[in-house]
């Protein structure tokens, strides 16, 4: 099984640029195009949240369009920037969308077993994972041992970059860890929000984060760092599941490079 992960889009209308600089429409356009000429195609594409920049019906209508030509099955979460209300209206026919309070949900019908969590905090940019979001988590990996995914928009853990770590998983991410330490069948937990690649021990498991598709925040480790972004490639994290290795992850970067030439 194979697995495409692309994160923070931040998409804003037709024609308008993510703060008056970023192309992310173009970005994710390209992205789409990427991970449709991939061989061996993956089986399905999870989202992991900041969908649009400022939660705009007009703005997932857009992105609805530019996700339209995947081949595969597209599954989506949200981010600080995204508002759940419009985000389900434009996309009614994702059925996994539509119930309950929050957005959490399980694919079950895979070799992995993916579950989806809500970490949104609407109007703030930190995550939070309430009693309730916890206790549905909770249930749900007893329901079953198989090797399982847990995906989020924010990290349950920190990274360095002071400015995302002061918006990480703030609410929730001590029961998180505790709930997971007692499923070793989880083999990730995928997250988005801070527009670079990182891994970590979490849990007993990895977690780990993926680029964004447009923009990266600039990676400046000092404590006092202002909040900046960069132009670096963007990339899709790729997950493959291997029986008798487990998940293995690559990073494909997205633009035209030399090569490829043989070793």
């Amino acid at each position: 099984m194979l697995i495409a992960q692309i994160s923070d889009t931040h998409i804003r209308p037709q024609g308008v640029l993510a703060m008056g600089r970023v192309d992310t429409s173009g970005h994710l356009a390209r992205a789409v195009t990427h991970i449709n000429a991939l061989r061996p195609p993956p089986d399905v594409v999870l989202l992991t949240g900041d969908l649009v920049d400022a939660g705009m019906a007009e703005e997932y209508a857009h992105l609805r369009d530019l996700l339209a030509p995947l081949a595969m099955p597209v599954h989506l979460i949200p981010g600080n920037h995204d508002l759940r209300a419009p985000l389900r209206a434009a996309f009614a026919a994702h059925r996994y969308l539509q119930e309950g309070e929050f957005l959490q949900y399980v694919i079950e019908r895979r070799p992995l077993r993916l579950i989806a969590l809500d970490t949104l905090t609407p109007g703030q940019p930190h995550g939070e994972l309430c009693a309730q979001r916890l206790d549905w988590l909770e249930a749900r990996l007893a329901e079953s041992d198989r090797p399982t995914i847990i995906f989020m928009h924010h990290p349950p853990f920190e990274c360095g970059l002071k400015e995302f770590d002061d918006a990480r998983l703030n609410v929730g991410a001590e029961r998180l860890a505790a709930i997971v330490r007692q499923h070793p069948n989880v083999e990730r937990i995928l997250c988005g929000h801070v527009h670079r690649p990182i891994q970590v021990r979490f849990a007993g498991t990895i977690a780990s984060v993926a680029p964004s598709t447009a923009h990266q925040a600039t990676l400046d480790l000092m404590p006092d760092a202002p909040l900046m972004f960069s132009m670096e490639p963007p990339a899709v994290a790729l997950h493959q599941w291997r029986p008798g290795t487990g998940l293995v992850t690559h990073l494909s970067y997205i633009g035209e490079y030399d090569g490829p030439h043989p070793f």
